[in-house]
């Protein structure tokens, strides 16, 4: 009896399904931290862009600019004030000795 050859069959080990996988899981990864590194870009790309116009629009209200010349027309002349003068008063200490020694009792300084 003579036996024939045994030919192997095909197989697929398990560990290049995972690398598959590992691969696409990678691929995903590389591409949401590229969409986000482009999304910050643009932020920054519009926020850079906002800042040179504000800083356009300072520089431009920070140039001098010509005023119109006064008119000399009518010259100036100070007039006196209707305000009454004031008149002065002598002012009074005996108000401010009762309030500031009564706070102690057993002073000596007493008028």
């Amino acid at each position: 009896m003579i036996k024939e050859n045994t030919r192997p069959h095909d197989f697929k080990l398990h560990t290049e399904q995972r690398a598959i996988k590992r691969a696409m899981f990678n691929y995903s990864v590389a591409t949401k931290l590229f969409v986000i590194e482009q999304q910050k870009k643009q932020k920054e790309q519009l926020h850079k862009m906002i800042e040179e116009e504000e800083i356009r629009l300072l520089r431009k209200e920070m140039i001098p600019k010509a005023q119109l010349m006064p008119f000399f027309d009518k010259p100036f002349s100070p007039q006196r004030s209707k305000r009454p003068l004031t008149i002065p008063r002598e002012p009074s200490f005996r108000l401010m000795r009762t309030k500031s020694w009564n706070c102690f009792p057993n002073t000596e300084f007493e008028a």
